[in-house]
């Protein structure tokens, strides 16, 4: 594989490198997500459910890439599928406050490390979709959540 791609591949996979922290890479990669979110929801919810699928799909691309390079079946160091699920769980929300952007990212990170049915079935398909997806979906519990709070006005 071509040096550049392979390198494009780790920028985006580690998200900037949030993934190489030692600790807690996925919560370092949804933190990461943070900025991104709050720069997207100036855009609206489509612009945020947009930028959801691309990191979706680059993030299955470059997940794959760096997963065969490894040698592993999902690396810890890959933190872009929390991107991707962090931002799909925040394309609900009306109003970014702090409030939202707390609740989301607990919610998401509970869904993520939990994983409930059918969530850890996403887990299973081959490569870089077993490793995105099942974080989307986790997303896509996480948003149905933000919806029922805001409905609640636990959230504006």
């Amino acid at each position: 594989m071509n040096r550049a791609v392979s390198a494009v591949a780790w920028t985006l996979g580690t998200w900037f490198g949030c993934g190489r922290v030692p600790k807690a890479p996925g919560t370092a990669g949804t933190v990461g997500a943070i900025p991104l979110y709050l720069l997207l929801a100036r855009t609206g919810r489509p612009g945020v459910g947009i930028a959801a699928m691309v990191a979706t799909f680059v993030g299955v691309w470059a997940a794959s890439v760096i997963a065969k390079q490894l040698g592993s079946k999902d690396p810890q160091v890959v933190v872009i599928d929390e991107v991707a699920g962090f931002l799909v769980t925040m394309v609900p929300v009306r109003t970014v406050s702090w409030q939202a952007v707390l609740a989301g990212f607990v919610l998401f990170r509970l869904l993520d490390s939990l994983k409930p049915w059918p969530i850890r079935r996403a887990e299973k398909l081959p490569g870089g979709w077993g490793i995105v997806l099942d974080d989307v979906v986790a997303g896509v519990f996480g948003a149905a959540v933000m919806i029922g709070l805001q409905a609640l006005k636990v959230v504006p």
